[in-house]
């Protein structure tokens, strides 16, 4: 499984990176955004699960994951 990791440090985006819209809804504490950083993890490694993005914000992950890859 691959995931992506989340950062509460949404002032400086770097290349690759998404401001979760709807952070709140998500689940999340504060201000965030999905960093360009992925990592390969066993499914077994997930211990629950927190929250979920809304369409919108997952759109736009899969739009930064798609320029930051150049497909």
């Amino acid at each position: 499984m691959i995931v992506a990791a989340i950062t509460s440090n949404v002032r400086r985006p770097l290349f690759g990176d998404h401001v979760i819209a709807d952070w709140k809804g998500a689940g999340l504490l504060f201000p965030s955004s999905v960093t360009g950083i992925l990592r390969t993890i066993k499914r077994t490694m997930i211990d629950r699960k927190l929250g979920a993005m809304q369409k919108t914000d997952i759109d736009g992950v899969q739009r930064e994951l798609r320029r930051s890859l150049d497909l």
